[in-house]
C-alpha cells in the first residue's frame, strides 16, 4: 500500500500545509469539504501542489516531520519542481 507525503495550498506563494496519508484522494476531498478541523479549514488550504510516495508509513511519516522542519523557501523550490505553475493535483490523482 503506498502512503503519501503532501502539499497544500490556496493559490501560488499562499499558506502551505504538509501532511501524510494512505488516501491521498480521499484525503484531499475532506480537506476540500473541510471535514478536516483547523489549519486547512481556518484558511481554506484545498489545492494538491505536491505529493511525493511512500512504500511504508515509517518512511512517509518521518518525510513528513522533516519537509515540516523546512523553511519555507526549501518547501516552496519543491513544489517549483514538481509542479512549476501550482495547479491543483487532484484530477490527475484519478
Amino acid at each position: 500500500m503506498p502512503y503519501y507525503v503532501y502539499m497544500l495550498t490556496t493559490k501560488r506563494n499562499g499558506p502551505l500545509y504538509t501532511g501524510v496519508t494512505n488516501d491521498l484522494i480521499r484525503r484531499t476531498w475532506e480537506h476540500g469539504e473541510s471535514f478536516v478541523r483547523g489549519f486547512t479549514s481556518q484558511y481554506n488550504v484545498r489545492r494538491l501542489v505536491w505529493y511525493e510516495v511512500h512504500d511504508d508509513p515509517v518512511s512517509a511519516i518521518t518525510r513528513e516531520k522533516q519537509i515540516k522542519k523546512w523553511n519555507r523557501a526549501w518547501k516552496i523550490n519543491r513544489i517549483n519542481e514538481m509542479n512549476p505553475a501550482w495547479t491543483d493535483l487532484t484530477e490527475s490523482l484519478s
